[in-house]
């Protein structure tokens, strides 16, 4: 498949860096990745209009109102290769990666970043500030996946490939990478490092001492997510987006 075939086969969404399985698991598509890759080795910089350089064969997407993308006026951007479903709502300023994939009804709002490769479920919230990190190498990496119907907080920031199951909410200043141990006290269990967030699971900042001697004589303690609660009636009602918002 030459370079035009894949920003085209990643834009309408018939090519993804990552599908989903019937199981719930993912599949890395790393051909994808390595098309992506081939992209810029085949892209030249060249000056664009506002001042800009860039890759020649990666320009920013323009949308129009047949899209049925609401891309709200302010310096937002989406590159070519990224898909963006009809029903998407993206605040100024904004960006979506190539290789990403948005679906339908979700909120990219103001500050956000949804980075290369991401996947993006459908009635998605990410608010304001919230950075959803991208990868392309090694091709084999899994991408971060925000399932259908997350809820992720304003300044959250999800890295290394973790998984947001369904209906998941991180509230306000969650850092999630799979580096860093997640708390689970409805379980009352540990969850190993790099493991998914659990369907439903409501998450907050929360903070544990460091082991060694001299942090506890200094009081020092480091920054972990802890799941508080999993979603139920009041948790629904507390995130519900009015329609007029869109």
């Amino acid at each position: 498949m030459s370079w035009q075939e894949t920003i085209t086969a990643l834009q309408k969404g018939t090519m993804r860096a990552a599908t989903p399985n019937d199981d719930g698991s993912w599949t890395v598509n790393a051909d994808v990745k390595e098309a992506i890759l081939d992209v810029f080795r085949n892209g030249n910089n060249v000056e664009m209009a506002g001042g800009f350089v860039d890759k020649h064969n990666i320009p920013a997407r323009a949308f129009t109102v047949e899209d049925g993308v609401r891309m709200v006026p302010g310096g937002s951007s989406v590159r070519s290769g990224a898909y963006v479903a009809s029903g998407v709502v993206i605040m100024p300023p904004a960006y979506i990666n190539i290789g990403a994939f948005v679906d339908s009804g979700t909120m990219v709002d103001s500050n956000a970043l949804v980075g290369s490769c991401a996947q993006i479920g459908k009635n998605v919230h990410l608010s304001a500030g919230v950075q959803i990190g991208g990868v392309l190498e090694p091709i084999g990496a899994m991408p971060v996946i925000i399932e259908d119907d997350a809820f992720i907080g304003a300044g959250s920031i999800v890295v290394e490939g973790m998984i947001i199951r369904k209906r998941a909410v991180l509230a306000p200043g969650v850092t999630l990478s799979s580096s860093i141990p997640v708390y689970d006290c409805v379980n009352e269990e540990l969850r190993p490092r790099g493991a998914d967030i659990p369907e439903g699971a409501v998450v907050v900042p929360g903070t544990r001492p460091i082991a060694n001697d001299w942090a506890k004589d200094q009081g020092l303690s480091v920054q972990c997510p802890v799941i508080i609660k999993y979603r139920d009636e009041n948790s629904d009602r507390s995130l519900a987006l009015e329609d007029a918002l869109r």
